[in-house]
């Protein structure tokens, strides 16, 4: 069982096709270390920090390995979203690589990611 507040549940995920497309047409994209690229949105209204991973099939035909990426994004923004400054920022995670990061690095993007938009953030 997880700590208090160190779930991912359905709400904190981005699904709305109305809120998807703000995000792509208002949002911002940055580029971070490693094979990941992002898109942020703050202050969206929305009273919680949602995500959504994004891992193209153009590189991994294979849902196998898709769906490895997908979840070790995941695992390490649920680990590291009480570090995200305040509520209602939605985030999309868009793995651009050819070949598998190891979870470690995954992890230490996802938290360059969130100490960029919390950056950006106070300017």
């Amino acid at each position: 069982m997880t700590a208090p507040g160190h779930n991912l549940p359905k709400e904190e995920r981005l699904c709305s096709r109305k809120d998807i497309s703000d995000l792509l047409a208002k949002g911002t994209f940055c580029d971070a270390p490693g094979h990941l690229r992002f898109c942020y949105r703050k202050d969206t209204g929305c009273g919680l920090n949602r995500i959504m991973v994004s891992v193209p099939k153009k590189h991994f035909k294979r849902a196998v390995k898709r769906n490895l990426l997908k979840r070790r994004i995941r695992e390490s923004y649920r680990q590291q979203k009480h570090d995200l400054d305040g509520t209602g920022t939605d985030i999309l995670f868009i793995y651009s690589g050819k070949e598998i990061m190891e979870y470690g690095d995954i992890f230490s993007a996802v938290g360059t990611i969130i100490r960029k938009i919390n950056g950006n953030g106070r300017r």
